[in-house]
């Protein structure tokens, strides 16, 4: 038992006099002395009751308490009884020898405080078997009931609600009331930027939870699930923080056996991701491979390409495996050397909303990736438009086109729908960033020198006339110019790029530079 535990029970009636910060010492056994030097019946780890007999004057306390802390002895309660008081001296030599002095009322028996140490230890010591007994209960129930039954048994132990979360805020199982999704983005958010597990934290609305890491895989924060356990820590009895910790290690036990299931479903997502992004197979070969993995051929298509910046893709397609699972009801995920790549199939409804979702996730899971990977970790997500199983290829360059878009459009990252991109767009996403900066700097290098130096705007204008159509009285409303002023950017814009606005190619090669930058 803790120090601690004595000084927090009112009944006894203790008052810390020295060693505030030392109440977490254990105490092995109690034992009341009034000899001058007990050492030879102390063996380290004893409560000693003292009623101060032994002091004759004010030297006494120096030698009696170098004895009993050389002993290595927890603490010292001193009795009032025979002195009326706790001497000074005797609370100067605790503090020398760092050792905790407690003060016990008059009002309380050494036999009520002795009484207490050892029914608390007796208790302890059958804690073994009881332990064994509850970690047979709650492997049980994670056999039988999987997680649902093993956080009701929990709980029930605890006397409070329990619940696991993905890096994606998504609830896996829990008990008690749902968390409302505000709720447990803020959770996973915690989870993710905490410098240390387990963590306490306050939630808002809810109240304080702690929170515990439950399978990282590869020590990836980011690809496990949290344990929030409602309630303070810091009143939780000691078997309680240890059900908490073991309950968070079969919960990592089950989240890799998940982990383990899901690796075996998508054996064959690598298989078919390399006949659709290689063309090594034909349009029926991928129809049986997808059906072999259990998709309807009814259902429509989409395909996914994920990356994080500065990260290896086996980790993409964890998070993307994350992202996908509770969303649609058939995926398989493949890492290739480029991104992560997910074929998802679902009624048109649900890949309606996926993008939504996917982008709802995503967001949650880039604060966390920012602080875990020192803010060089972006998360880009790219999708296609749904398909049949013909279209898929077709799919997969459209995903990775939307990736690369989204990679440079948003410096934070984020998640990008063909659909929502004009076809020109998707077709500059393929172009390699070197011949894009060759390209952009060729026909927009002048412009921007021109602008540095002389503090104009002609880039600006560039891009609204052309968005104008060409059409000198809008552009010059936009820009709120007059007509003539207009002309003579125009003009100037035609000098240092050497090319015509009369001429639609020099016109699409400008608007083309634009749009790369």
């Amino acid at each position: 038992m803790l120090l601690r535990t004595l000084v927090d029970a009112p009944e006894l009636g203790l008052s810390v006099l020295v060693g505030a910060d030392a109440l977490d010492r254990p105490i092995r056994w109690v034992f009341t002395t009034d000899l001058r030097d007990p050492r030879r019946y102390l063996s380290g780890g004893e409560l000693v009751l003292t009623g101060l007999v032994w002091r004759r004057g004010p030297n006494d306390a120096a030698a009696f308490v170098a004895a009993v802390a050389d002993a290595g002895v927890a603490a010292l309660v001193a009795g009032t009884a025979e002195l009326g008081h706790v001497p000074d001296d005797l609370v100067a030599a605790c503090r020398r020898h760092g050792l905790p002095l407690l003060e016990l009322s008059v009002d309380v028996s050494f036999a009520t405080v002795t009484e207490r140490v050892i029914l608390a230890l007796a208790a302890e010591r059958s804690e073994p078997t009881i332990a064994l007994e509850r970690h047979r209960q709650l492997v049980s129930a994670v056999a039988e009931g999987g997680l649902t039954e093993l956080l009701r048994l929990a709980a029930g132990e605890l006397g409070a609600d329990c619940r696991v979360l993905t890096a994606t805020g998504r609830l896996v199982a829990g008990t008690g009331q749902d968390l409302l999704p505000g709720q447990r983005a803020e959770l996973t958010r915690r989870y993710l930027l905490a410098d240390r597990l387990p963590r306490p934290v306050r939630l808002p609305g809810h109240g304080p939870v702690v929170l515990f890491p439950a399978g990282a895989r590869g020590g990836n924060r980011l690809t496990s699930w949290a344990l929030a356990v409602d309630g303070d820590v810091d009143r939780w009895p000691p078997r309680h923080r240890e059900l908490a910790a073991e309950l968070a290690g079969l919960v990592g036990m089950e989240r890799g056996r998940a982990e383990d299931r899901r690796r075996i479903e998508n054996r064959s997502a690598a298989a078919l991701t390399r006949l659709v992004l290689t063309e090594a197979g034909g349009q029926a070969e991928i129809g049986a491979r997808l059906a072999a993995a259990g998709f309807d051929p009814d259902l429509p298509l989409r395909l996914v390409s994920a990356e994080i910046t500065g990260t290896p893709t086996s980790v993409a397609a964890g998070l993307l495996d994350e992202l996908v699972a509770d969303l649609v009801p058939h995926a398989l995920v493949a890492a290739t050397p480029e991104e992560a790549m997910a074929v998802v199939a679902a009624a048109p409804d649900r890949l309606g909303a996926l993008v939504g979702q996917l982008r709802d996730g995503a967001r949650v899971l880039q604060v966390g990736l920012g602080a875990r990977t020192r803010g060089a970790g972006r998360l880009v997500v790219g999708v296609s438009g749904p398909v049949a199983v013909a279209g898929v290829r077709a799919a997969a360059v459209e995903a990775r086109s939307a990736r690369r878009l989204a990679l440079h459009r948003d410096a934070r990252g984020g998640v990008l729908s063909g659909e929502e991109i004009a076809s020109h767009q998707l077709l500059l996403a393929t172009v390699p960033d070197e011949l894009r900066r060759s390209f952009r700097a060729r026909l927009l290098g002048p412009l921007l020198d021109y602008d540095a130096e002389h503090g104009s705007d002609l880039v600006h204008t560039l891009r609204v006339f052309l968005n104008c159509a060409c059409s000198w009285t809008r552009t010059a409303a936009k820009l709120h110019l007059h007509v003539n002023t207009l002309r003579y950017r125009i003009g100037r814009i035609e000098e240092l790029t050497g090319r015509r606005m009369s001429s639609f190619p020099d016109r699409v090669d400008l608007f083309l530079a634009l749009e790369l930058s």
